[in-house]
């Protein structure tokens, strides 16, 4: 044992001198980093920043910093980052991964080495996941066009990689039929993650069949805008014509002009009770889901004066 005025007269000399704790030193003693990675599959989505920021609040809490690497989805480059994180640099994993299938052997091994968690979706692994319950998402959003008269959709979609979105666009398909909507399987259009594909796939739908359709159900904000975009470059009014959903509840679905309804996520819950789990203070497993609020704005809110009002 150190004695107290031993100690006392140490810290004083310490200060005295401007002395710094050195990180790296400090973690090699302690076996520790201080330091949480987290890979996320671009950081140039919106949403993703605004999960990173939320996960970011929840550690600087803890005491703890976050490093973040950028996978620029491609599976290749997050194997890379997980190699580079797993080898003793972070404490504890956070990780978006990039597809579904693909980004399995990479989460696996770095999970049989650091603490991991996965948020807003996951590889169907052993490996806990928190993100939103798209079932409800979707059909709260259908529920809100039904009210507001819709009967046709088109879907814009981004199911290459992400299984969310598959999840959403099966659950949009059981819906509405349910509703008694009807949502043609070409009606179904593969974007992405692209502003510009949206708008292309809004196009398509509008050449194809001459006829608009009630309203496109869009599965991120950012298709959402790309749809909107597209519709007024061709001059059909929304919502007086069409009615556009988003989903997310992104920043700029609130600075569009007209501003985007869509289904909000909980992110700072989804990323305090991912972090909550990654830190042991909470033992659930397997995958939790949080229901998201439906957010109504302009883009499914009749005018006043717009006909049929």
């Amino acid at each position: 044992m150190i004695r107290a005025d031993t100690r006392d007269h140490v810290r004083q000399v310490a200060r005295r001198l401007g002395y710094r704790v050195n990180p790296v030193a400090r973690s090699l003693r302690l076996s520790t980093t201080g330091q949480i990675g987290m890979v996320v599959p671009s950081i140039g989505n919106p949403f993703f920043m605004e999960l990173v920021a939320q996960v970011e609040h929840c550690l600087a809490e803890r005491g703890l910093n976050l490093l973040l690497a950028d996978a620029r989805m491609s599976v290749a480059h997050e194997d890379h980052l997980l190699r580079s994180l797993e080898s003793g640099a972070v404490d504890g994993l956070v990780v978006v991964p990039c597809h579904e299938t693909y980004s399995t052997p990479a989460l696996e091994r770095a999970a049989a080495h650091v603490p991991t968690v996965q948020l807003d979706r996951g590889v169907r692994l052993d490996v806990p996941m928190v993100g939103v319950d798209d079932p409800h998402g979707i059909r709260t959003l259908l529920d809100h066009l039904a009210e507001r008269g819709v009967e046709r959709i088109a879907l814009l979609s981004n199911t290459g990689s992400n299984v969310s979105s598959v999840t959403r666009v099966r659950a949009a398909r059981a819906v509405a039929e349910e509703l008694g909507m009807r949502l043609d399987p070409d009606d179904v259009i593969e974007c992405s993650f692209s502003v510009d594909e949206a708008g292309a796939a809004v196009n398509r739908v509008l050449d194809r069949s001459g006829a608009v359709p009630d309203a496109f159900l869009c599965l991120n904000d950012l298709l959402a805008i790309g749809a909107i975009t597209a519709l007024r470059g061709r001059g059909i009014a929304v919502p007086e014509r069409v009615q556009v959903t988003g989903f997310d509840d992104i920043q700029f679905a609130a600075l569009m002009r007209p501003t985007i309804t869509t289904l909000h996520q909980p992110l700072d819950a989804i990323a305090h009770r991912g972090v909550s789990i990654l830190m042991g203070d909470d033992d659930s497993t397997g995958r939790i889901h949080i229901e998201g609020t439906l957010v109504e704005r302009e883009s499914t809110r009749r005018r006043p004066g717009a006909v049929g009002e």
